[in-house]
């Protein structure tokens, strides 16, 4: 690791953290997201955040096969009309400068989100990419995550 970001300045990782809240008290599925988290994170070339979004991805129930097709999921038949036009717009955003967020893009995602849905997905794409900066630009480790959904699944398991 170049810089401990979290450690050496807080107020970046409490910032990061309040976009992820946000996030999360939206209406948006928990897989979904993590779908546009693993995709933007093949976009940016960011092992770290790949190894922590399909471990949490599993943990909340995905499949191992459609994990392995989100780099591909325009021509895999698995992913829904929602999943497709949520993957379409993180494509757009992630690579802003080359596609400028085409129109189709956004009346394909326009027509199966509402309008909340919309902007707490665009901040999902926001909070990713630049959970992948900093990742990716300060080598943050890859190798030891554990994710916490699963801890939760596990703990849940053993007191029935």
């Amino acid at each position: 690791m170049r810089v401990d970001y979290g450690h050496t300045f807080p107020a970046a990782m409490h910032a990061m953290l309040g976009l992820e809240k946000a996030v999360h008290a939206s209406s948006l599925e928990p897989l979904l997201l993590e779908l546009v988290k693993i995709r933007a994170s093949q976009l940016n070339g960011c092992a770290h955040c790949l190894e922590m979004h399909t471990k949490d991805a599993r943990a909340l129930g995905e499949l191992d096969d459609r994990m392995h097709l989100v780099a591909a999921w325009v021509e895999a038949p698995c992913f829904t009309e929602r999943e497709r036009a949520a993957l379409a717009w993180c494509e757009a955003l992630t690579l802003l400068p080359s596609t400028g967020a085409p129109d189709a893009t956004f009346d394909q995602l326009a027509a199966v989100f509402a309008d909340d849905e919309i902007v707490a997905l665009t901040l999902a794409v926001v909070a990713i990419n630049g959970w992948n900066r900093f990742a990716v630009g300060l080598r943050a480790d890859v190798g030891g995550y554990q994710s916490p959904v699963r801890r939760a699944a596990d703990e849940h398991g053993s007191s029935s």
